[in-house]
């Protein structure tokens, strides 16, 4: 047999999704000759815009679906063309109690808000105690978000900027469960600010662990508001300008090479027709650390690091037009626009995880919902918009992997499917069936993602969006504790490994996770350092 051809670069990049990108194209920028190995035909990953159904013009995004930890430092950067539409209406949450009546949190109306919540509670107060809330955790965006592009700072700095001792301590050190209780008093409005600390993520709202406090803080620094964007022409939009940026600074990204081993003297083969071999002074993987692992250990001993496992069921729909509430004093215009909430009070996402840590799947699952075209109609072709059709996205929560690993995919997908459509019925003045489009070919134009096809199509370990557990943004433990020119670049960036020149560049960096862009800018930075500026 024939030794692979070896091909030289400054630095290999392991897998194509679009911090790779993000990273490949500041390197390329800068001077640096660069080759993304991409498994699949095309690069993006998770953050892809794909048309599901056969003969159906309609742009969803598939996996990833919103926009909030993207700085506006790394689109300036690299010049990339895309825009960010916010959403007027926040969330709507019917009470699962009684569900014609719900909160609808308006941000350009504070009054049409209050009103939601009288009408929902009973009086305001539990509107002013939720917007103090927003208030006080606004600090938190202001300090910690513009330091995501920088190195990590100290828990300690980020302590003294944000000048609220108490809300840090409740963060940092106690569940999120207690903030939650001592800030708001109706379990409605609890659930709400609840599922921030939930997305992706198989936790409860007392987990001493912290998990839920971690991604809540994720949730709630996004653009140093909190605010979560929708891209214009979807997901694959900011991709193909990321590919764009990429190819124009001279990237070379080849696709279809499936990675099998990477040494820690930057040797990486991989497999087309032919086996390959590209030999690079830094690698940075784009991948999970637990997928690095297994290539970091091809052919020896298996890792023994834990395997990430996601919790969570995406569904995808395209209706020809929004179902009736129950709740007939807020259209579903408005409903749908933000995050509607359903089955989330609290009390339902903490027996949720009680429930599926037993083995079961959570009933009513807790999901939240949100249509993409009533903020950006151009994901529809000319004639669906002028049907008045509309795309609808679940979110289910607490839906761990464990539940359907090993279970035939099409058999899970429809159980976990039948239960995400049953609790939002709950809601519904008519079954959601009915306004489902039926494709030319016969078939619902509704699908269920799961863990295990994550796992399959995207190579997410254990369907973990996250690519294993959020970090927090800053240095702790020992690290803290160390003096800052002790610290090489990868640590002090947050990307880095036990092999000095092996980075991670995706969302298993410390500051990694959503679309962001911010794992791939990091590494980049880290990687320049250790290349040598110039």
């Amino acid at each position: 047999m024939n030794a692979p051809e070896t091909t030289r670069y400054d630095v290999v990049i392991v897998g194509g999704g679009h911090n790779a990108l993000v990273a490949a194209a500041y390197l390329a920028r800068a001077g640096r000759s660069v080759v993304v190995l991409e498994r699949q035909d095309a690069v993006g990953g998770a953050a892809v815009s794909e048309r599901p159904w056969r003969g159906v013009d309609a742009r969803l995004s598939r996996y990833s679906y919103l926009v909030s930890l993207l700085p506006r430092k790394i689109i300036d950067d690299l010049g990339l063309r895309i825009e960010l539409r916010r959403r007027r209406y926040s969330s709507y949450t019917p009470d699962p109690s009684d569900p014609t009546r719900g909160i609808l949190i308006d941000t350009q109306d504070a009054e049409a808000t209050a009103a939601s919540f009288a009408r929902t509670l009973g009086d305001t107060a539990e509107a002013r105690r939720f917007a103090a809330f927003g208030e006080r955790l606004a600090p938190l965006g202001r300090a910690v978000f513009p330091t995501l592009t920088e190195p990590l700072p100290t828990a300690e700095e980020l302590r003294r900027r944000i000048d609220d001792d108490d809300l840090w301590k409740a963060l940092t050190e106690r569940p999120l469960g207690d903030l939650l209780r001592a800030s708001l008093e109706s379990d409605l409005a609890r659930g709400i600010a609840l599922t921030d600390g939930l997305i992706g993520t198989f936790t409860s709202s007392d987990d001493p662990s912290l998990a839920q406090n971690r991604c809540f803080l994720y949730h709630v620094i996004g653009g140093e508001t909190g605010h979560w964007d929708v891209p214009v022409g979807g997901m694959g939009a900011v991709t193909a300008e990321l590919e764009r940026a990429a190819r124009e600074a001279g990237v070379e990204i080849r696709t279809g090479v499936e990675v099998i081993s990477v040494s820690p003297s930057g040797e990486v083969h991989g497999v087309t027709d032919r086996s390959e071999a590209y030999v690079g002074d830094v690698v940075l993987s784009g991948v999970g650390r637990a997928v690095l692992a297994r290539l970091l250990t091809a052919g020896g001993a298996p890792s023994e690091a834990p395997e990430p496992e996601g919790a969570q069921i995406k569904v995808n729909m395209l209706l020809s037009r929004l179902p009736r509430l129950k709740d007939t004093s807020v259209a579903p215009e408005a409903a749908f626009a933000g995050t509607f909430h359903v089955n989330e009070t609290m009390t339902q996402l903490d027996a949720a995880y009680v429930t599926a840590s037993a083995g079961l799947v959570p009933e009513p699952l807790p999901a939240e919902i949100y249509c993409h075209s009533l903020t950006d109609p151009s994901i529809l072709g000319e004639e669906l918009r002028a049907s008045g059709a509309q795309t609808l996205t679940l979110f289910g929560l607490q839906v761990p992997h464990r539940l359907i690993d090993g279970e035939d995919p099409v058999a899970a997908g429809a159980r976990l499917l039948a239960a995400a459509q049953q609790s939002l019925d709950s809601v519904l003045a008519e079954p959601l069936r009915d306004c489902i489009v039926e494709a030319p070919d016969g078939r619902l134009c509704i699908e269920a993602r799961t863990t295990t096809d994550l796992e399959r199509s995207l190579g997410m370990i254990g369907g973990d969006i996250f690519h294993g557990g959020l970090s927090w943004p800053w240095l702790d433990g020992a690290d803290a504790a160390r003096d800052p020119a002790e610290l090489g670049p990868a640590e002090r960036w947050g990307v880095e490994t036990e092999h000095g020149r092996v980075l991670v560049c995706g969302s298993s960096a410390r500051r990694g996770g959503a679309v962001s862009g911010i794992g791939g800018h990091n590494a980049a930075m880290a990687a320049l350092e250790i290349l040598g500026r110039g």
